[in-house]
């Protein structure tokens, strides 16, 4: 179960994520729970409901983003996500549109290839589904400008494809541009 809240970007932080519920009990009693919690730690945000999602199973936790850099334009990000990707700080950045080499580039600049490549008997993971995406995330992009952030993080892969688990785009405003004559 997670918070549904567009002022509410990291869920987990104030006890807007829950896992492993069993049963319709544990529902009703962490539906409560999280309602709580949010309410306390984030009065001012506006709470559009709670989502209820099957549970991924477990696998390698990957972040892709995107912001606008002021002076290069939409930049895409990758590397390692879940909670600790501002503490691991493993990420690699292009600029947007990305070529496939862009992508290959991407993922071996980061410690994340190491783990993806399988590691003391783990599986490869689908490394190419990953560069797929990050193209398909390219295109998105160039084809809609108005996209200022956006994110998908935890982005969990595995042998044979990937799971977005949680994502967010914010858009710019729309101006009215008016030329005078």
């Amino acid at each position: 179960m997670k918070i549904v809240s567009p002022q509410i970007t990291h869920k987990s932080d104030i006890g807007g994520v829950r896992i492993g519920l069993t049963d319709g009990d544990d529902v009703s009693k962490v539906y409560r729970e999280i309602m709580e919690a949010v309410t306390m730690k984030a009065p001012e945000a506006v709470i559009d409901g709670i989502s209820v999602q099957k549970m991924a199973p477990p696998g390698l936790e990957l972040v892709i983003g995107m912001n606008k850099d002021p002076q290069f334009g939409p930049v895409i990000m990758f590397g390692l996500g879940g909670t600790l990707v501002e503490v691991l700080e493993d990420v690699a950045f292009r600029i947007v549109p990305l070529s496939r080499q862009d992508a290959k580039e991407m993922i071996r600049q980061t410690k994340a290839y190491r783990l993806l490549e399988g590691y003391r008997g783990q599986p490869r993971l689908d490394i190419e589904y990953i560069e797929d995406l990050l193209l398909r995330v390219s295109k998105m992009i160039e084809e809609n400008p108005r996209i200022k952030e956006m994110d998908i993080n935890p982005l969990i892969v595995y042998s044979d494809g990937a799971v977005a688990v949680d994502g967010r785009i914010i858009l710019e405003d729309e101006t009215v541009r008016t030329d005078s004559a």
